[in-house]
């Protein structure tokens, strides 16, 4: 999509890596998402990593009971540490399918409606 949207491919490094360091800092590898301040919580929310991250924590530990170390079963770690449900896990496919018809629509739009070749 950075390649779509900008004039050759040097600017869509610098662009895309600048998008890859915001992502991975909210996505909730490093913080996660209930221990981000609430008024940047909304952009965790709105980051296609975090999303990505939700749906594969959940779909590969979200349901299981078998009890860690301490005595608490993963899956009520996963609820309490990371904030994930099992629950949503049909609408945590849905938005990343968003995500990607999103992304695919404006590169097609991009490379369709954008000519940097003008003099």
């Amino acid at each position: 999509m950075a390649v779509g949207l900008t004039p050759n491919y040097h600017i869509a490094s610098i662009v895309s890596s600048a998008f890859y360091a915001i992502w991975n800092l909210f996505s909730g590898f490093v913080i996660p998402r209930p221990r981000v301040p609430i008024w940047w919580r909304w952009y965790c929310w709105a980051c296609p990593v975090a999303w990505t991250l939700y749906g594969l924590v959940v779909s590969q530990f979200g349901d299981i009971e078998t009890p860690m170390e301490d005595g608490t079963p993963v899956k009520v770690f996963v609820e309490n540490y990371f904030g994930f449900k099992h629950s949503w896990l049909g609408w945590v496919a849905t938005v990343v399918a968003a995500f990607a018809f999103l992304f695919a629509s404006l590169f097609g739009f991009a490379i369709m409606k954008f000519n940097f070749q003008k003099r």
